[in-house]
């Protein structure tokens, strides 16, 4: 019995050997992969899995795609990097990076309306919540 890497490889050897079959998958897992991929980008200041959905975006291209494969893993290196520096830093450190966190979620969720929107539903009607793109 075939492994799955193997039923895998197997499945995407086949397809391949058909070229709309193969096109036809290219552009189905660009697709779906882009869009992750977006969605991952748009989340990674928020809390919750941002970086997780990029990987996992990037996971979907990688199928695909060599490019992809190569940017998952370099990107990858890239984050387990940047969290060992910022996991070597002081208090001070990592406290000023949760504070521009803070404020870039708060300046997005301003920007987009969302602060308004529930002040609304709370009875809070200040002129301040209300963003300056939808006025």
């Amino acid at each position: 019995m075939l492994t799955a890497p193997t039923r895998w490889r197997a499945w995407r050897e086949a397809v391949g050997g058909r070229p709309t079959l193969n096109l036809a998958h290219r552009i189905v897992v660009g697709v779906l992969g882009v869009v992750v991929l977006a969605i991952g980008i748009v989340t990674i200041p928020y809390p919750g899995p941002g970086w997780l959905i990029v990987f996992a975006g990037l996971g979907i291209l990688a199928t695909g795609f060599a490019w992809a494969h190569r940017a998952l893993h370099w990107t990858r290196g890239r984050y387990h990097r940047a969290m060992g520096w910022y996991a070597a830093r002081g208090l001070l450190v990592r406290g000023l990076a949760a504070i521009a966190t803070v404020t870039l979620v708060v300046a997005t969720l301003w920007l987009l309306g969302t602060l308004g929107l529930i002040g609304g539903w709370i009875g809070v009607e200040w002129e301040l919540l209300r963003s300056p793109l939808f006025q």
